[in-house]
């Protein structure tokens, strides 16, 4: 008989050694959510645009918690033990060292939050609490409470007949616990998050100072409650675990849309994996919150900021308001791109070249203006895409729905599995269909993340494709706050294999092989791989060799080992990750010829750039994916060859002019940590080069086109 504790769980393993060369993803992406937080706190960041970083900071977190953390956990619940392939950690523990590095990090957020609320104060912004109200505007909060919140809210005490309510996910609420005359305790729990009153409440007596309506409703707790004496009180926030299972749903006899809006519904009610308080609760009512809540107690945060930070718009606004536009970013907007006339046909321009379009530099409005034209020109017969996420009021639907009623066949995959985007696009679906739009939902479990149009023209010659594709999302809105990268070709070789990827996604596969495009999940992560062989075989024969990458992730273990091989046969391997790095480089005997640069800034930097060879011999590609192994091979995505060679140079020089940034770009050390980088005197700063560049070029093409149009002679005037 075994002795009593050495029955090992299924699955679990003990052969695989932690590497000094390998980061635990969820480590490597809590490194990048600190620095995003240390720009919150950078003085070189105009004040109020480092309230905005606070804010990014606690969302990212957010999401981290409902999806990352919440995987995990699901994970724990499983009788086999899931381990993390690079560093051997287990699900369990992964989330505790998850949980120290976020208390760690809070205590980071406090001391950064004192400070931007210190340096505010100069400029005419407080945030205060009722310790620095004089007696005149303490009756003037509490009448604003009587008249304006009170009414508003839907307090309760907790009994048999009045169990614990359902609390939604990142609400606020007020927690208190009450005492009878007579001694019994009972639990309160009242609402704050509430559409009718403002979030941030102004002191009458005082402009510029504000209040938090929490905190006014947590101060008058007494009123609502009058026939009890309150003990503690705090404001209390959960986090609910968002990773739903999009599997379940394929069933033939369901409607895919409507199965997706009851998954969405579920999501609302899924378990909590965090919990927030304000202020210091006794442990055992702390212990019966997390027993009514079901969170577990070592996921209880005690946070000394704000439960929610999207207040900061507000105090944005109000600056603003009043003339402070040093205290923010110098105000950029997109131009539109030199190498195509708005004048013109844009259908017959970039039929006889590439253009490659650079966000937020360069104006999304030169691909959309391209599909309103293709949804008018009698040329065009068809037009295909592939959507993921779109902007509010999307120009790029309206467009199709206009190509649609035009008679164009229109046929559009929607991808109604992008995370906390599916309600918009099951509306955006409805929208399209009642036009007379194909639209197809993608594949079973591989969601569809490519960024793929096809134009499709009859023209005296035969058929002829303009293509586009792209490293982001067909969105307006994001184009102006995310690095991106767009490619539109009349070349027909990259045209015919788009049409056949189009052709699989409608009889539901995968495209199997490729010529001239990387197309995941059968022929991205498999010709990456041979293209980094390649320059193995050049680094073993003596010659000159290298690998570039641009992604935001890098995970693919798989991509990961054969890049630590190519280090160790002596390819030059330099890479910008902008997130997750599971990769340590700089370490002697596996990475020590692999840079690795982060470059976090006012732009969130979402291009994807592959480069291989030296420049003899270089290929350049453009893609939506990531070197994760869920975008690697669990997805459909699209790398398109950048085959001009302007194009190239072009792409070459950014990525350089990247690995230079050192106001924004940080150095991945041999540690796992980031450190700051120097080349000059003189920082460089990748995004503001790049659209000092656009401008230029735009005012360089706007004076060309002036001098090129023909002179008007008024009549009688002399020569």
């Amino acid at each position: 008989m075994a002795k009593k504790g050495n029955k090992k769980k299924s699955g679990e393993k003990k052969g695989l050694a932690r590497q000094p060369h390998m980061m635990n993803r969820e480590l490597s992406w809590l490194k990048f959510n600190e620095r995003v937080l240390n720009e919150a706190g950078n003085p070189r960041v105009p004040l109020a645009e480092r309230l905005t970083f606070a804010s990014i900071y606690q969302s990212n977190l957010d999401e981290f918690y409902m999806v990352r953390v919440g995987t995990l956990m699901d994970q724990m619940e499983s009788s086999e033990i899931i381990r993390d392939n690079k560093t051997n950690m287990t699900s369990a523990e992964q989330v505790k060292a998850i949980v120290k590095a976020t208390g760690e990090l809070d205590l980071k957020k406090g001391r950064i939050y004192e400070q931007l609320m210190g340096e505010l104060e100069p400029k005419g912004i407080r945030l205060i609490n009722f310790h620095r109200l004089s007696d005149e505007e303490g009756k003037l909060l509490e009448t604003y409470f009587d008249q304006e919140i009170a009414p508003y809210l839907s307090p309760s005490i907790i009994s048999k007949q009045q169990p614990f309510p359902f609390l939604r996910n990142k609400e606020i609420y007020a927690v208190a616990l009450l005492a009878t005359k007579g001694g019994k305790t009972k639990t309160a729990i009242i609402p704050c998050s509430n559409t009718v009153f403002k979030r941030l409440i102004e002191i009458p007596t005082r402009p510029g100072t504000f209040m938090l309506s929490e905190e006014i409703i947590l101060h008058f707790l007494p009123k609502l409650f009058k026939n009890f004496s309150i003990r503690e009180k705090s404001l209390l926030r959960v986090t609910r675990n968002a990773d739903i299972d999009t599997e379940t749903i394929y069933d033939e006899d369901l409607d895919y849309r409507d199965a997706m809006e009851n998954l969405i519904k579920q999501r609302k009610r899924m378990n909590p994996v965090r919990m927030e308080l304000s202020r210091k609760l006794n442990k055992k009512l702390i212990d019966a919150l997390c027993k009514d809540i079901h969170v577990n107690k070592e996921h209880v945060f005690l946070c000394n900021v704000p439960l929610d930070m999207s207040f900061v718009f507000t105090i944005q606004n109000y600056l603003k308001s009043k003339n402070q536009e040093e205290l923010f970013f110098r105000k950029r907007s997109p131009r539109m791109t030199p190498e195509l006339s708005e004048k013109g046909s844009l259908i017959e321009q970039v039929t006889k070249k590439d253009v490659l379009l650079s966000y937020p530099f360069e104006n999304i409005k030169s691909f959309t203006n391209l599909l309103y034209e293709a949804a008018k020109d009698e040329s065009v017969v068809s037009i295909k895409m592939t959507l993921y996420r779109l902007a509010d009021k999307s120009q790029v639907v309206d467009a199709m729905v206009e190509a649609a009623e035009n008679g164009k066949d229109v046929t559009v995959l929607v991808e109604l599995r992008a995370r906390f985007d599916e309600e918009s696009n099951i509306e955006y679906s409805r929208k399209l269909e009642e036009a007379g739009c194909h639209v197809i939902y993608g594949l079973s479990n591989y969601k569809v993340h490519s960024k793929l149009c096809l134009i499709t023209r009859k023209t005296e010659n035969g058929i002829a494709y303009i293509t586009q594709v792209g490293t982001g999302n067909y969105n307006e809105k994001t184009s102006t706050l995310y690095t991106d990268l767009s490619l539109i070709t009349a070349n027909m070789e990259i045209g015919k294999e788009a049409a056949e990827v189009f052709a699989c996604l409608l009889r539901g596969e995968f495209i199997e092989e490729t010529n001239i495009l990387l197309v995941a999940p059968k022929c991205l992560q498999n010709k990456v791989l041979d293209m980094i062989d390649e320059e193995i075989a050049h680094a073993k024969n003596g010659e000159d060799s290298y690998v570039g990458i641009k992604i935001n992730s890098l995970t693919d273990k798989v991509i990961i080992d054969k890049l630590i091989e190519a280090s160790q046969a002596g390819v030059k391997i330099e890479m910008v990750v902008r997130g997750i790095c599971c990769l340590i480089p700089g370490v002697e005997g596996y990475t020590e010829n692999i840079k690795v640069v982060s470059i976090v800034g006012r732009f969130l930097e979402h291009s994807r750039i592959y480069r291989f060879g030296t420049k003899e011999r270089e290929k350049v590609y453009i893609a939506s994916a990531d070197f994760m192994t869920r975008n690697t091979v669990r997805r459909v995505e699209v790398a398109a060859p950048i085959l001009d060679e302007k194009l190239r140079d072009r792409l070459d020089a950014m990525f350089k002019t990247m690995l230079r940034d050192d106001e924004k770009g940080k150095l991945l050390n041999a540690k796992g940590d980031y450190e700051d980088q120097k080349f000059s005197d003189v920082k460089l700063d990748s995004q503001e080069t790049f659209y000092q560049m656009a401008y230029e070029a735009a005012e360089e093409k706007k004076a060309a086109e002036a001098a090129a149009a023909p002179v008007v002679v008024k009549e009688g005037a002399q020569e």
